[in-house]
């Protein structure tokens, strides 16, 4: 996967270090801010996805599926994006609520630069085996949970 210049940060979730609670599950599920920058003069669109690869389950947990959104450098307009489907059976952001005593999960916010826009509101696994010959340049940021 092509990684150059694009750059994905937060001004609520530093990288690997602990999500704060006002974003995760049990408190309300805060949506995180997430600021891009060195989006690729030639994307047409952003997508953001975050993952927890350590849920118990076969291909993890998605949280958050988001297309449409701008290939603008600065803070995500998350309203301005379409809200796709998470593992919870919703849309949206759905916070970090890992099994108590499971340790820390590690919580991928990805922010894909595509070459063609997402059509509809695929699943995170349909979208990356859709569009993955669609990304100029993917960036993350990891952050930590744990209950």
């Amino acid at each position: 996967m092509p990684v150059k210049d694009l750059v994905l940060t937060s001004p609520d979730i530093a990288g690997m270090e602990r999500i704060d609670d006002r974003f995760a599950g049990q408190f309300g599920a805060e949506t995180p801010r997430m600021v891009v920058d060195g989006i690729p003069a030639e994307a047409v669109e952003l997508a953001l996805v975050c993952h927890d690869p350590d849920a118990p389950k076969p291909l993890g947990f998605t949280h958050w599926t988001l297309y449409g959104l701008a290939p603008l450098d600065g803070e995500i307009d998350v309203a301005a994006g379409r809200q796709g489907p998470n593992d919870d059976g919703g849309h949206g952001y759905v916070g970090p609520f890992p099994p108590y005593g499971h340790g820390d999960h590690r919580y991928y916010f990805w922010v894909y630069a595509l070459s063609r826009p997402v059509i509809g509101e695929p699943a995170r696994d349909a979208f990356l085996h859709a569009y993955g010959d669609a990304i100029i340049e993917q960036a993350r940021l990891v952050g930590t949970y744990s209950r």
